[in-house]
């Protein structure tokens, strides 16, 4: 069986306080500028999938890639 080590997103004092909704989105946004001027395949950028996979629910993150495909995105990508 493979070992793995489980992780979160590290503190970010932009969002100090327990309510992490703020956080999440933000780490979704950056991943995808982060994609967009770097690649899909840029290590640096990967560090932001974790983060925001490990912050936000998944129905969350679905609905965002649905209204990103759509063009209906609410944030600055």
């Amino acid at each position: 069986m493979e070992e793995f080590e489980l992780k979160t997103a590290p503190a970010d004092f932009r969002f100090p306080t327990t309510n992490q909704t703020r956080h999440c989105f933000t780490r979704y946004i950056e991943f995808h500028k982060c994609v967009a001027a770097k690649g899909e395949d840029s290590g640096d950028c990967q560090k932001f999938a974790k983060y925001y996979r490990s912050l936000c629910p998944t129905e969350w993150i679905e609905k965002w890639n649905e209204q990103r495909d759509n063009g209906t995105f609410p944030g600055p990508l």
